[in-house]
């Protein structure tokens, strides 16, 4: 495939290149991103506890391909192409739901077991020769980590260690650090659903600096002064933003939250940690609470974020008003997805024809930047 070198102005040596604004923009670059990164790496799906029960589903656009995940009657999580092998029918055309025993294909009846087996279809005692395993689903990787299932729709997916989990590591500089907010134990206390009009770099791009905090962000910063500073958590490996002197928990006002998780260790309390798990997680690690983005990208100018509050079942589970917490962060999201859609026009003016620039403590944006190129096989500038 040719791809276009990258044309770059020349630029002050305080100051690194963005990508220019076609990579925002055109249906083009959307494509390849689908093909080698959504359909190539592993993606955040589902929260596993959402499929609740035997027979549980969710469907999830995976890149240009839709996906069933689904718990199995022996209680285990799988994933499918949402396709019936018979005619290529959607099989599934909710989003999510509950199936009695199986999935069977609306429209010729092609009945599969939850298992991915093909079990029945109109006339197939007549057929003795159809391989009812040969001709079932076709599976998909599935991984669970974080109390999230993960899927990879490549035939040889990527080692789920030195990509996924390593991110945490690369992060906090440390691999047992996630582990004590015992993610994958919590409980959904809010989710709220985005339908933002931006392309998803800009998305990523914004989680990853804080130079705009100062700016967008006054209650973040009142909890998290050096924000103030435009040092983004995620500048310093293994560092985490130390609340205000005078603020009692994540809230929006500063007051007190719940306990401490109980695995969060003393160096971790006080702080908020972010993680970018590339290519469409973030991570926010603070001590009483999880909260967790899943991008899923429709278009070149469209992204929908679900966004998961997470804490000890037994705060969940007694009642306990979290709204302060969830405020917070809500308002940051509006704040960021506001200032993204307001951005995603000018990606195809012809003043960003060749791009922007980053300050220096963007930098590792444009490590995003190359990392990405690197996956389109585009020339570097």
């Amino acid at each position: 495939m040719t791809t276009t070198p990258i044309s770059r102005s020349p630029i002050s040596p305080s100051l690194i290149a963005t990508l220019p604004g076609h990579y925002y923009t055109d249906p083009e670059v959307f494509r390849r991103e689908q093909e080698r990164i959504f359909e190539s790496l592993w993606f955040c799906a589902v929260r596993s506890a959402d499929l609740d029960r035997p027979g549980a589903f969710r469907t999830v656009q995976v890149g240009r391909e839709s996906v069933i995940i689904t718990r199995t009657r022996a209680g285990e999580l799988r994933a499918f192409l949402n396709v019936c092998r018979h005619r290529g029918a959607r099989l599934c055309t909710e989003q999510s739901g509950t199936v009695r025993r199986n999935l069977q294909c609306p429209y010729h009846a092609w009945t599969y077991d939850l298992d991915g087996t093909l079990i029945a279809a109109p006339n197939l005692i007549k057929m003795p020769d159809v391989d009812r395993v040969a001709y079932g689903l076709i599976k998909v990787a599935l991984r669970e980590w974080l109390g999230y299932a993960w899927v990879c729709l490549a035939d040889e997916p990527p080692s789920f260690e030195d990509t996924v989990m390593y991110a945490a590591v690369e992060r906090l500089g440390d691999a047992a650090a996630i582990e004590h907010y015992g993610t994958e134990r919590l409980a959904l206390g809010k989710r709220v659903t985005y339908d933002v009009r931006a392309n998803w770099k800009l998305i990523v791009e914004n989680f990853m600096e804080c130079y705009h905090c100062a700016t967008i962000h006054p209650e973040l910063t009142e909890v998290l002064p050096e924000f103030a500073d435009g040092y983004a958590a995620q500048y310093y490996v293994g560092h985490g933003a130390e609340f205000g002197a005078e603020v009692k928990g994540f809230t929006v006002d500063g007051s007190a939250g719940f306990g401490k998780l109980p695995e969060v260790t003393a160096d971790q309390d006080r702080r908020y940690y972010a993680i970018t798990v590339k290519p469409t997680v973030f991570v926010n690690l603070v001590p009483d609470h999880v909260i967790l983005h899943r991008m899923f990208p429709l278009a070149e100018d469209r992204t929908v974020v679900e966004c998961d509050w997470l804490y000890a079942p037994e705060v969940v589970a007694s009642g306990a008003d979290v709204s302060k917490s969830v405020e917070l962060f809500h308002r940051v999201n509006a704040q960021d997805f506001e200032a993204c859609e307001r951005t995603q026009p000018a990606m195809s003016s012809r003043a960003y024809r060749r791009g922007g620039v980053l300050v220096p403590n963007e930098h590792h944006i444009g490590i995003f930047h190359e990392w990405l190129l690197d996956r389109l096989g585009d020339a570097h500038a």
